[in-house]
């Protein structure tokens, strides 16, 4: 009964007006930056930089979900210090030197704390998985009062969110078997992705010596 309690203020909690328009808040903060970023990369490099920038506020299940498989007792106290991802934003180049670019700009903002940076690039996932995931802190000022919100901020190349998006779907609801036989392809794959993408930069650079 008392699991049950706490997953129902859990629920009520993570889908309160308040906690959802602080959330909003701090996405929308770091996404403006994102946007200066951009548009000063773009005006340097004579090029598109960013492709896409999309977000979202974990929902209560997906929490509840995270915070089982870490081994935390499912409640909003700790859904909101143990889970780094509760707010996020994924942010699409095209080229690999981009994601480090715009990630370097980040880092220079000076009310932008960088908490914890995972470079699944330089270190892929076993699962052949690749991206860079930063944790940041973003200042909100709400009811009088400075708060800090944490988002995570995943950079990635067309290719590499192309890669994810048909891992996730291909793995969905699918049986231990099915899911064994998927993640095996789908590393062979990621290992191609991998080299389109250094070959892509490459070829840009020959492009721009020309």
């Amino acid at each position: 009964m008392k699991n049950k309690k706490q997953e129902n203020i859990l629920l009520a909690e993570m889908t309160n007006k308040e906690f959802l328009v602080k959330n909003r808040c701090a996405i929308h903060a770091v996404e403006a930056k994102l946007e200066m970023i951009d548009a000063e990369l773009s005006m340097k490099e004579g090029r598109m930089i960013i492709n896409s920038v999309t977000s979202r506020i974990k929902q209560p299940e997906s929490a509840k979900a995270k915070l089982i498989k870490k081994g935390y007792h499912v409640t909003f106290q700790n859904a909101v210090e143990k889970l780094n991802d509760i707010a996020g934003i994924r942010v699409v180049c095209t080229y690999l030197d981009d994601i480090y670019a715009i990630s370097s700009m980040l880092k220079k903002h000076k009310d932008i704390i960088v908490l914890k940076e995972k470079d699944y690039i330089k270190n892929t996932k076993v699962s052949g998985y690749r991206s860079l995931h930063l944790i940041v802190q973003v200042p909100i000022y709400f009811h009088d009062a400075n708060q800090n919100i944490r988002v995570e901020v995943q950079l990635r190349t067309v290719a590499m969110d192309f890669w994810a998006g048909l891992d996730h779907q291909l793995r969905y609801k699918k049986s231990k078997k099915e899911t064994a036989l998927i993640g095996s392809e789908l590393k062979k794959y990621a290992e191609i992705i991998k080299e389109v993408d250094e070959k892509m930069l490459k070829l840009r650079h020959e492009i721009e010596a020309i």
